[in-house]
């Protein structure tokens, strides 16, 4: 049995936040990253639709975020 307790809610000072929001902005920061990357090294070109690549990654870094790092 996994006797891991997950948060229902992070504490940022006096406020609470849902951790599906901190998934998210870290996952869209992470997606912008991977996405300048495609860029600077010209695989960008490569994909048809470049918004659907921008959210198909960020859907996978937040199944990955969620997965390993930080559970909501």
């Amino acid at each position: 049995m996994n006797s891991i307790i997950y948060p229902h809610e992070l504490q940022l000072g006096a406020v609470y936040i849902t951790p599906i929001l901190a998934v998210l902005f870290l996952a869209f920061f992470l997606t912008l990253f991977s996405v300048v990357f495609l860029n600077k090294t010209r695989l960008a070109k490569l994909f048809y639709a470049p918004s659907y690549v921008f959210l198909s990654i960020m859907v996978l870094y937040t199944l990955l975020i969620d997965k390993f790092f930080i559970r909501f």
